[in-house]
């Protein structure tokens, strides 16, 4: 995987400050990571679990399980989608407001 450079002008435009921005985009890669490991495990279940022989469990391998672990791989990882989603403007944050504020 190549390493691609962010251009933190583009950053600046989406958040007052760089660090806010890693922030949200974090917070955004965790809930990414959180529905694809919902998403994985109810797959996962899916599957019919075989019995392996005493003789075979160490060569045991289910094509299904690595089909479907091979197809998780392959997609972005969920910090690029989060920082993606906020320089393409689709992350909208916002500060909590303190009611103690005076």
């Amino acid at each position: 995987m190549p390493v691609e450079p962010i251009d933190l002008r583009e950053i600046d435009k989406r958040a007052a400050n760089v660090y806010e921005a890693i922030i949200v985009s974090s917070k955004k890669a965790r809930l990414i990571n959180d529905e694809r490991k919902l998403e994985f495990n109810k797959h996962i279940s899916e599957i019919p679990v075989k019995e392996a022989d005493d003789e075979s469990s160490e060569d045991f391998n289910n094509p299904q399980q690595q089909k479907i672990s091979l197809d998780f791989e392959k997609k972005a990882k969920p910090h690029i989608e989060g920082l993606n989603e906020l320089l393409a403007g689709n992350l909208e944050f916002e500060y909590k407001q303190s009611k103690n504020l005076k």
